[in-house]
């Protein structure tokens, strides 16, 4: 699916590219010589109502296809699989309270081996540190 959105991806950057130089290129429909005399006024309340030219369907095509992958993108963006392996979606793992403000931590055992695996005691507040104030 990787690959899937990759193109998908490239499709609409050029698209977006190629819209942009579309878009750039066309005049608007007053850009007339005329049109900054009073001249421009002669067709109607939206300009002259012609058929469309090679550069407007262009840009129209350009402008379905940027969409269509929009929403592809967005379609696969939102899949997810069904276990991510996340540590957030396991179980809670156990993790020792301390008992009071103040206990002491126990000794680790000498005789055990020392190793990277071994489990570190929580760290004990000092005394206050952990409370909530009382009025």
């Amino acid at each position: 699916m990787g690959m899937m959105v990759n193109i998908i991806l490239v499709v609409q950057i050029l698209s977006a590219l190629g819209m942009i130089g579309l878009i750039l290129v066309q005049h608007g429909k007053g850009a007339d010589m005329g049109a900054a005399f009073g001249s421009g006024s002669s067709g109607s309340l939206f300009g002259a109502s012609g058929s469309a030219n090679f550069l407007s369907r262009s840009t129209a095509f350009l402008a379905t296809v940027f969409f269509v992958t929009t929403l592809a993108l967005a379609y696969f963006s939102n899949l997810r699989p069904a276990s991510t392996g996340s540590v957030l979606e396991g179980p809670a793992a156990a993790v020792p309270a301390p008992s009071a403000p103040g206990a002491s931590i126990p000794a680790p055992d000498a005789s055990a081996p020392a190793s990277a695996d071994a489990a570190i005691p929580a760290a004990i507040p000092a005394s206050g540190a952990g409370e909530i104030p009382k009025n």
